[in-house]
């Protein structure tokens, strides 16, 4: 585990590091009843993984809409990325999960933020043809014209990765 500044940090003890992976586990299975009590307590809402997965982005990745609001409700913050530079709305946009992508953009997700090579949500859901998540997006604000690291916009992304049915949404917006 490391905190969000990746500073060292000391040895963690068997005890600590198996209740660490029970709470990992819960936001893995989506087990709201088990976290909302630790995050009353204090438990961190953006602790992460080994990975840098954080809980917001490990019940985003899942599809676990309680354990996501709850974990906003609670200050996780919906722009942390992980190691791989991913975000919660990345995964959701990936997924295609739009009530995830709404709850993640209502609890603060910016709808243009990008990874770390450049990629919006509107890129990673047209990669993958989700068109519904496309539109969620555009009607929330994305920008139909961001590029990513590679120069690439939404509408290209879809060409490389042969997404026709985003391709035609895609090109219906720019007409």
């Amino acid at each position: 585990m490391h905190d969000q500044a990746d500073t060292p940090t000391a040895p963690v003890d068997d005890e600590t590091l198996n209740f660490l992976h029970a709470v990992l586990d819960a936001v893995r299975a989506g087990n709201a009843a088990q976290l909302t009590p630790l995050l009353e307590r204090g438990l961190p809402a953006n602790l992460r993984s080994s990975k840098g997965d954080s809980l917001l982005m490990l019940a985003s990745y899942h599809g676990h809409h309680e354990v996501a609001g709850q974990l906003l409700a609670h200050g996780a913050d919906p722009e942390l990325q992980n190691d791989q530079g991913q975000t919660p709305l990345l995964a959701a946009a990936f997924r295609g999960d739009l009530g995830m992508t709404a709850l993640l953009l209502d609890g603060g997700a910016d709808v243009n933020g990008a990874g770390g090579d450049g990629r919006t949500a509107l890129m990673m859901a047209a990669m993958f043809g989700r068109t519904d998540v496309m539109e969620a997006l555009l009607n929330r604000g994305a920008d139909l014209h961001a590029r990513d690291a590679g120069g690439h916009t939404a509408l290209d992304a879809a060409r490389r990765m042969g997404a026709h049915e985003a391709v035609t949404f895609l090109e219906g917006r720019l007409a």
